[in-house]
C-alpha cells in the first residue's frame, strides 16, 4: 500500500466543536458605507469587558514572484476615511519586503466572545512622515528606543547582542526627552486602503451571516452582497 493510501493518523484532535449563537447579522443592520459598521462593531469590543485586545489583528501579505504568503499578530493603531493603519519597522521586517514586491495586504480582526470577524484587504500605501512622527511621539520610551534597536526580523547571534544594541541607543538618546526622540526613516504607518471588507457573524450549525462590501477603486461606491457561509 502507497503512503498516499494509507490512513492518517492525526497527531492532535481540534478541541470539541464550539456553537456560535450569540448574535446575528442581517441586512436591516447594515450601513451604507462599511467604515460606519466596522466603527460600531470596534467599539462594542472596545466595550466587551471579555475582549481584551480589542485591536489585535492578523496582518497577511505575499511575496511576488514567489506567490508566499506570511501572516503575524500586530496592533491596529488608527483608521481615517482612506484606510485601516498599522506601524512599525518597513526597512528590514519580513513584511517590508513583501510589500516592496507587492503592495497589497490583508487584515482580519477576530472578536471571539463577539462571535466576529472583519476581514479587509486592498493596496497599501505608506503613510506621510508628518502622520509617522506623530504616532512615533505617542509612544513610550521604551518602544521608541527599541525601535532604533531592533533590526527587526534579521539574523542575531544572541539576546546579548540585541540587549548591546538596546543598551548603546538608551545611551545615545539618555539626554532626550521622550518627545525628541526622533522617528526612524526606516519606521512609520502602513495604511491598507479598502476594496473588500467582508462582516461575519457567528451563528449555528456553522450557518454564519456573511456580508461583503466590495469596490473596484477608491473612489467607487460599494457594493453589497450576502455570501454563504
Amino acid at each position: 500500500m502507497s503512503n498516499a493510501q494509507q490512513t492518517e493518523n492525526p497527531l492532535i484532535f481540534a478541541p470539541k466543536t464550539f456553537q456560535f449563537d450569540r448574535d446575528t447579522l442581517d441586512e436591516s443592520r447594515l450601513k451604507e458605507n462599511p467604515i460606519d459598521l466596522f466603527t460600531e462593531w470596534f467599539d462594542e469590543a472596545k466595550k466587551c469587558p471579555t475582549e481584551k485586545l480589542p485591536e489585535s489583528i492578523t496582518f497577511s501579505s505575499a511575496e511576488l514572484p514567489s506567490g508566499k504568503v506570511s501572516s503575524r499578530i500586530l496592533l491596529f493603531k488608527e483608521l481615517d476615511p482612506r484606510g485601516f493603519t498599522i506601524y512599525s519597522n518597513w526597512g528590514t521586517s519580513g513584511k517590508a519586503h513583501d510589500i516592496k514586491t507587492n503592495p497589497y495586504g490583508a487584515i482580519n480582526f477576530f472578536w471571539r466572545d463577539l462571535e466576529r470577524q472583519v476581514r479587509i484587504e486592498g493596496p497599501a500605501e505608506y503613510v506621510n512622515r508628518e502622520t509617522s512622527d506623530r504616532y512615533f511621539k505617542t509612544r513610550p520610551r521604551g518602544s521608541k528606543v527599541g525601535a532604533w534597536s531592533s533590526p527587526q526580523s534579521q539574523v542575531i547571534k544572541n539576546r546579548d547582542e540585541l540587549d548591546e544594541l538596546n543598551e548603546r541607543n538608551t545611551e545615545r538618546f539618555k539626554d532626550y526627552k521622550d518627545n525628541e526622540i526622533p522617528c526612524p526613516e526606516f519606521w512609520g504607518g502602513l495604511r491598507i486602503v479598502p476594496l473588500r471588507i467582508e462582516f461575519w457573524q457567528g451563528r449555528p450549525s456553522r450557518l454564519h451571516d456573511r456580508f461583503l462590501y466590495t469596490r473596484e477603486s477608491e473612489n467607487d461606491p460599494w457594493k453589497i452582497e450576502r455570501i454563504a457561509p
